[in-house]
């Protein structure tokens, strides 16, 4: 995976996004705002807002602001925002989630939905999840980790190699996550069609044993 893989794959996939992945994630994206508890004036940070179908589901009493690496995507988010009136929308910005231009401790929960086995470098995303997030905030993280039954856990395997071209790992393992990033998990909750993807609640409270790596541009 790699930034130039990862736009490519976007541009492909933003005009079919909602109907393909709309209704399929929502309960994903419902439960992790639900789980977040937000209370009014809260500043959220949604990485890798996409078209932003998760946006009109955030209570109209916090400030949310959305970053994507793709301009197709992030357009439909816009268009999105203008459409539905959401007001508590305050940006939608392309940005690289590895290399954030906020500054520290800009927000005090951050959110990433289904981006972490999408991302090129996922420890740098996390260094730069809890770098913008306040101190002792919250991460907020859904994503499909590799499967544990031997069955389907083989079929992730297989495929694999065609990860550029799916634009996600499907055989992204929990446990090497958690490890490399040294995220302090708090809660694992399944979620979606048959519990296939987990959301994770995080304390922003350690520091990763993985440095951050110079800044990349975006093409």
């Amino acid at each position: 995976m790699d930034i130039t893989a990862v736009q490519k794959v976007y541009r492909r996939y933003a005009q079919g996004y909602d109907l393909y992945f709309g209704a399929m994630f929502q309960q994903g994206r419902q439960a992790i705002i639900t789980k977040m508890n937000c209370h009014p004036g809260d500043r959220i940070l949604e990485v890798g807002v996409g078209t932003g179908l998760s946006l009109p589901l955030y209570p109209r009493n916090v400030q949310i602001t959305g970053i994507d690496l793709s301009r197709e995507m992030l357009a439909r988010a816009r268009a999105r925002k203008i459409r539905e009136n959401l007001t508590h929308v305050a940006a939608l910005q392309l940005m690289d989630a590895e290399n954030m231009e906020f500054g520290d401790n800009s927000f005090d929960m951050v959110v990433a939905m289904y981006v972490v086995s999408v991302t090129p470098h996922p420890a740098r995303l996390v260094n730069e999840m809890r770098r913008v997030c306040k101190p002792e905030g919250e991460l907020y993280i859904v994503n499909h980790f590799h499967h544990t039954n031997p069955f389907v856990g083989g079929v992730e395997r297989m495929i694999a190699p065609l990860s550029r071209q799916m634009g996600f790992r499907p055989d992204f393992s929990m446990k090497n996550f958690i490890k490399e990033t040294g995220l302090d998990v708090v809660e694992r909750i399944p979620v979606n069609l048959l519990g296939y993807w987990t959301l994770l609640k995080c304390l922003n409270s350690k520091i990763s044993p993985t440095p951050i790596h110079s800044k990349m541009a975006i093409a």
